[in-house]
């Protein structure tokens, strides 16, 4: 079976792989049920690839949910759709909200980054498996250099 060669039916664990694709806790979870998904071509699983394609915040999921999404034929509004540039996930504005959010929530001075990051997970999943994604092997430090760039009360 090539790469996007695809069974025009309906997979029997299609309400799991559509709750998998729907986790915004996981990007993993979310690239796996896109791999899953492509092998079949039903109205439901078309519908979750192109949700990923146009939406995901994770680029290397909308990036494969895209050529899925191609092989499928999948149009908007009559035209193909695309898949544009790489785009910063969230503002800074929004990164310093929720980290502002955790160091509140803690109320304790000298924050260990993993204590941070356990109440990170908790406040903003979706950011958290994000950002871990996009800073990979930084995530630490970089999650280290928000703090420390912090507005001062």
């Amino acid at each position: 079976m090539s790469q996007y060669e695809y069974v025009d039916a309906t997979p029997d664990n299609i309400t799991e792989l559509v709750k998998k694709a729907g986790d915004n806790h996981s990007w993993e979870n979310r690239l796996e049920a896109v791999g899953e998904l492509r092998k079949w071509r039903c109205q439901q699983s078309v519908d979750v690839i192109t949700r990923l394609a146009l939406r995901d915040k994770v680029f290397a999921v909308k990036e494969e949910a895209f050529r899925v999404a191609q092989a499928f034929g999948v149009k908007k509004g009559g035209k193909a759709i695309y898949l544009g540039r790489k785009e910063k996930p969230f503002k800074n504005q929004e990164i310093t909200k929720v980290f502002q959010r955790v160091i509140r929530e803690m109320k304790k001075d000298n924050l260990t980054v993993e204590e941070f990051k356990a109440k990170f997970s908790q406040v903003n999943p979706e950011m958290y498996d994000v950002m871990g994604y996009e800073k990979r092997g930084n995530f630490n430090e970089w999650i280290d250099n928000v703090i420390k760039s912090l507005p001062k009360k």
